[in-house]
């Protein structure tokens, strides 16, 4: 396995490891109001995917509005921790680099002007939104 696909799983199982257990323990501890965003920690204000979190645990309990009214990112966070996993062992057990020829692809389709471009005006529009709703 080349280095750089090692260094891709790594970091993968890594933020899903991570996520996994921030996802458990803001469950079990619901009226917690700790957070781990360092903007948030810092300034006080939220930051583009504050509220992200919340929408996975919306997800979890089948309220796809409720996650969308957090945080959309959520959305993808979720379906990252979900498919990661698998992705990754199915690359293992198959012997096949799937997953980083995949992640390649992304990188070079987001780096095109006409998406970028767009993305960034969305994530800033996001962020917009979660100042506005008091996150």
């Amino acid at each position: 396995m080349p280095r750089s696909q090692k260094v891709l799983y790594a970091i993968l199982l890594t933020g899903c490891l991570a996520g996994y257990l921030w996802v458990w323990w803001s469950a079990e501890s619901p009226n917690s109001e700790s957070t781990v965003c360092l903007i948030k920690n810092v300034t006080g204000l939220p930051c583009p995917s504050c509220g992200s979190t919340r929408a996975v645990l919306s997800l979890a309990h089948g309220d796809l509005v409720g996650a969308l009214q957090w945080n959309p990112f959520g959305l993808i966070i979720a379906a990252v921790l979900l498919v990661a996993p698998w992705w990754m062992g199915y690359d293992l057990l198959t012997n096949r680099k799937t997953l980083p020829v995949f992640v390649a692809k992304v990188e070079h389709f987001v780096q095109k002007k006409w998406i970028a471009a767009p993305a960034i005006v969305l994530v800033l529009a996001n962020w917009i939104w979660n100042f506005s709703k008091g996150l």
